[in-house]
């Protein structure tokens, strides 16, 4: 699933791309992707309105319309948020095909799998690819989509200018559990999950299974530190695509080239030289360092 660095490329190149655009007309082929509202209503309140911003909040885009509406998306595993232009093709009574019209990074295969087109107003189009069909898309009014449970519920932004030691300890403290579990909860903070935990916690030198309690202050402080020099590293290389990831013009990430422990099991640790572990910890995966990461 995309992280924040990933999210917020996305949200960064689309800002350039699609405000001061309305929305003409949808096009969608999987309807179990639209949540809120019904079919029927979704298409006919989006066309018309005017993009005015877009944002990011934790791993969820906020597309801010005019007047008064916003609709988020959130990409879940497989979900991809494109910009560019694709021709509908029919197969057969039920089926249909896009095709790419640009050459290049929009020849990969999210082609394949787009099922929700925007038109835009200057003949681009905003499009949803989703391999596995589990993104989300809510249309709403700003004031009920900002006042969501799964918005509000959500713990601060790492890299906002006032997420600050003591509210990077605060948040942790509050939570009991072991670290790299606690980073990736949502409602701790918002935005890390399972690639940049382990990036974070090598960088910092713990253990992936370190309870919160157990934590010393200057432990807390690498940390955050680490967490902080990570997620900006990750977006100033535009994420990471070792498995999907693509920006909004098809284009690859970076990051997977500067990672140290993610999905490097057997290789050497580029810190000690010991050999990178991977672990199961709650039906996920979590790679460190047992020589220079102790329990």
């Amino acid at each position: 699933m995309p992280e924040l660095p990933e999210v917020e490329t996305i949200v960064r190149d689309l800002r350039k791309k699609i405000i001061g655009r309305k929305i003409i007309s949808v096009w969608f082929d999987a309807p179990k992707l639209i949540k809120k509202p019904k079919i029927a209503i979704f298409e006919k309140e989006i066309k018309g309105l005017k993009i005015e911003d877009v944002r990011r909040r934790a791993k969820n885009i906020l597309i801010y319309l005019n007047p008064e509406k916003i609709l988020l998306v959130h990409q879940k595993m497989t979900g991809h948020l494109l910009y560019g232009k694709w021709a509908i093709k029919k197969i057969g009574n039920h089926k249909s095909k896009t095709q790419s019209l640009i050459a290049g990074a929009m020849q990969e295969k999210v082609n394949d799998y787009i099922h929700l087109i925007f038109y835009l107003d200057n003949g681009w189009q905003l499009a949803l690819s989703d391999l596995r069909k589990f993104a989300k898309v809510v249309l709403g009014s700003k004031e009920e989509i900002e006042n969501l449970d799964e918005l509000k519920s959500l713990g601060p932004e790492p890299l906002e200018k006032g997420f600050d030691f003591q509210t990077f300890k605060e948040a942790i403290q509050k939570k009991n559990g072991k670290i790299k579990q606690v980073l990736m909860d949502q409602n701790v903070i918002a935005g890390i999950g399972n690639i940049y935990s382990d990036e974070i916690l090598w960088m910092a030198g713990i253990h992936p299974f370190k309870p919160t309690n157990r934590l010393r202050p200057q432990e807390l402080k690498k940390i955050f530190q680490a967490m902080k020099k990570i997620l900006k590293e990750a977006l100033n290389l535009r994420g990471i695509s070792i498995s999907d990831f693509r920006d909004p013009e098809g284009r690859r990430g970076y990051y997977a080239e500067h990672r140290r422990v993610y999905q490097r099991e057997g290789q050497k640790c580029p810190r000690c030289g010991g050999i990178i572990k991977r672990i199961k910890l709650a039906g996920r995966s979590a790679h460190f360092c047992p020589k220079c990461q102790k329990l």
